[in-house]
């Protein structure tokens, strides 16, 4: 969403990498994809199977009294995100890029090898096998890809409102079907959009399927609707008419007026209300549905959602992560973020002209986003916030500290104990794994401290596997591409085994400043990916606006205007998170183009230093205090190591074209209209959206590879 008389820069949504690696020898391909259950152990609980996301494969391995040894390696499809074993000889590997399964025969580790693969829909996550026998295997994946049944109509999905759109496919383990891809049993499709996590009840008749991006209840206002100096801000409350205008402060401390910007205003289950309480329902004429988590019969014939309330849980969360369940009482804990993207601005907050209202949230800036758990346990959903120590009326104190040593950042995985009574959580940002007594987390009675939280070398643990024959729980940390070994007796880390990596040490050394809270932020909670989900975005809008920053010049070239004052205003009202992925070559960033090299004036290079993005990238910087709420910037060469591995990462494949990249006629037309005649009165579709990543226009030097999905100029 954007106001009249602003611009925009297209980021391309490319399906290639457009910039090569650091590392010249590096034909690598950084796609930043997030493991969802990289580790499994086997039912006799003599091997543990890992992924290796980045090498595509399957990691075998012994477990002895501390140790692992490295047994096996199956090559499997391209980005393994998840692991099941079905039996002592039997896995199963969830590949989230080649649209896959791999079924592998453990028999003998050093001769284990693929026997079968079944397609499924687009980008697959997690699996887990449940119902009769446990022989049923259900796979989270998007309701779109080349392998769906509803290919043929896929545009008519895409563009519907209201359709199902979270599939989960069930295919019978015992009887795979006789087709190159195998045959499931059935597609069960969800009210929601993509699925993530999967978990199952103790006596296997359940599955539960959680949305990843579930959302908050949130929706823009278009600026028509909020215009600057409107009605009272203060009301009305009661819904009885419209509340008028946006709320003040409209202005910058320089006392210059922002353009007319929109609101974000959230549903809360009645009414739609902004940051101020006002009602907004004569404005927003239709109500938000919150489905987060579903429950599947998993013993029906064919299975299919739980009918009733019964069957979704509601207000669990905006992103999220996994589940588990509690093997006693049967309750189900998921891991995830709570995004406060009601609150306007970004900033000290301090309002130097004068402009704050009383009652008015002074920013975001350290309290944007809070890790949880959800506790599901058939009654409204139990929210326990796991920060809740940390003081957000105050920042931003230097690192360390004591708040900040108490933090967790981003649950992903977790593990229950047998006996129900323990959680072990992975601390995907702040590097550690988090203990809880699972009644007082129920009851939120427990008291967050550092000595319930064991630290783990290597960094960014994304997965656990609970061994209590061997008092040992088994850790996988992506910072490194390892495996920890820890004792749940003591704490202590028994061992730390590193798997083949082949990324270049440019995505090694630049990934912890995506995610790791504990260096981000002063309250050692929140980091660039509390928004920017493993590099990509969380389907949220925000309105980051400053009204303590000054307008800035805005000197990127144009391809139509500016047509008056192009600048960039501080207040620049709500914008949605763009993905941090396929941004290399592509000129300034963000919706506006304001984080661009174009204001260093930079003479040597083409249109003035706009088109370097390495440079581009490095206007984020001030994010780290004004947002994300750290004491001070990222030196120059933190900065430069995270701007040079986040140009690495890209998009992955177009999930829709064919995988023989033919055209259907539909589009066939479609391209056509694109490089055909005009479309806006001055040139065709590719005259600003280019497509062509291989050449370049000629505006960014000589050399430079081509665009994909823009031409990297604005337009006003």
């Amino acid at each position: 969403m954007r106001a009249p008389f602003t611009w925009m820069l297209v980021v391309a949504l490319s399906s290639a990498a457009l910039v090569g690696s650091a590392n010249a020898a590096s034909s690598f391909t950084t796609f930043e994809t997030g493991q969802v259950r990289p580790l499994a152990q086997s039912p006799d609980g003599t091997r543990l199977f890992a992924v290796n996301t980045p090498d595509n494969r399957l990691e075998i391995f012994t477990v002895g009294a501390g140790t692992l040894t490295k047994v096996g390696s199956v090559p499997v499809g391209l980005e393994p995100v998840a692991v099941a074993a079905r039996s002592n000889t039997e896995v199963w590997v969830v590949n989230h890029l080649s649209d896959s399964v791999s079924i592998v025969d453990v028999t003998t580790p050093a001769t284990a090898r693929v026997v079968r693969t079944l397609l499924t829909g687009d980008e697959p996550r997690d699996l887990v096998f449940a119902g009769p026998g446990n022989n049923r295997a259900f796979i989270t994946t998007a309701h779109r890809g080349q392998n769906t049944p509803y290919q043929p109509t896929i545009t008519t999905i895409l563009s519907t409102e209201g359709l199902d759109r979270a599939d989960v496919w069930v295919f019978n383990a015992t009887s795979l079907g006789a087709t190159l891809g195998g045959t499931p049993e059935t597609i069960v499709t969800l009210f929601g959009d993509t699925p993530r996590a999967l978990a199952v009840s103790p006596d296997g008749s359940r599955v539960y399927a959680a949305v990843f991006h579930s959302g908050n209840r949130t929706t823009a206002i278009a600026e028509g609707f909020v215009p600057n100096g409107g009605a009272a801000v203060n009301g009305p409350l009661d819904c009885s008419a419209a509340p008028g205008g946006l709320p003040a402060p409209n202005r910058n401390f320089q006392n210059i007026v922002g353009p007319e910007v929109g609101l974000i205003v959230q549903h809360d289950g009645t009414h739609w209300r902004d940051e101020r309480g006002r009602c907004w329902d004569s404005v927003v004429r239709f109500s938000l549905p919150d489905k987060d988590v579903f429950a599947i019969d998993a013993t029906a014939n064919p299975p299919i959602p739980v009918a009733g309330p019964s069957g979704f849980a509601s207000g669990v969360g905006t992103i999220l992560f996994n589940m588990a369940v509690n093997p006693v009482t049967g309750k189900v804990y998921v891991s995830n973020l709570e995004s406060l993207n009601r609150v306007r601005f970004e900033g000290a907050g301090t309002f130097a002209a004068g402009f704050k209202p009383p009652g008015e949230p002074a920013s975001v800036r350290g309290h944007f986003a809070e890790s949880r758990i959800t506790v599901l346990d058939g009654g409204p959903p139990k929210v326990r916030h796991l920060n809740k120590h940390v003081d957000y009326s105050t920042c931003c104190a230097p690192i360390p500290n004591a708040e900040n040593d108490t933090s967790i950042g981003f649950p992903t995985g977790m593990a229950i104990s047998s006996d129900g009574l323990t959680l072990y959580v992975a601390a995907f940002g702040s590097s550690e794994v988090a203990v809880y007594d699972t009644a007082t987390l129920e009851n939120d009675t427990f008291v967050p401290s550092a000595s319930d939280q064991v630290p783990v070398s290597g960094g960014g643990p994304t997965g656990l596997v609970l061994d209590e024959a061997r008092s040992q729980l088994y850790v996988m940390t992506r910072f490194d591409n390892a495996i920890s070994v820890l004792s749940t007796a003591t704490g202590a880390e028994l061992a730390h085994t590193a798997v083949f990596n082949p990324e270049p040490a440019s995505v090694v050394t630049g990934r912890p400043f995506l995610y790791d809270t504990t260096f981000s932020s002063s309250h050692g909670d929140s980091a660039c990916a509390s928004c920017h989900i493993f590099g990509d975005f969380d389907s949220l809008a925000w309105d980051l606006g400053d009204p303590d920053g000054t307008v800035a010049d805005n000197l990127n070239p144009f391809a139509v205007g500016p047509f008056i004052n192009p600048d960039f205003h501080p207040m620049k009202g709500p914008m949605t998170t763009q993905s941090l992925r396929g941004m290399a070559n592509h000129g300034p960033m963000h919706w506006r183009g304001d984080r661009t090299g174009g204001n260093d004036q930079i003479s040597a290079q083409p249109n003035r230093g706009a088109f370097n993005e390495d440079a581009g990238f490095k206007k984020f910087n001030p994010a780290f205090e004004g947002l994300i709420g750290r004491s001070a910037l990222l030196t120059a060469s933190e900065m430069q190591q995270f701007a040079t591995f986040i140009l690495e990462v890209t998009y992955p494949p177009n999930p829709i074209r064919a995988l023989d990249n033919s055209l259907d006629a539909a589009q066939t037309a479609a391209r056509g209209m694109w490089f055909g005649g005009i479309s806006d009165t001055l040139q065709n579709c590719d005259g600003c959206h280019r497509l062509n990543a291989t050449a370049n226009a000629g505006l960014t030097g000589a050399g430079a590879p081509g665009f994909f999905g823009t031409d990297g100029r604005s337009s006003f």
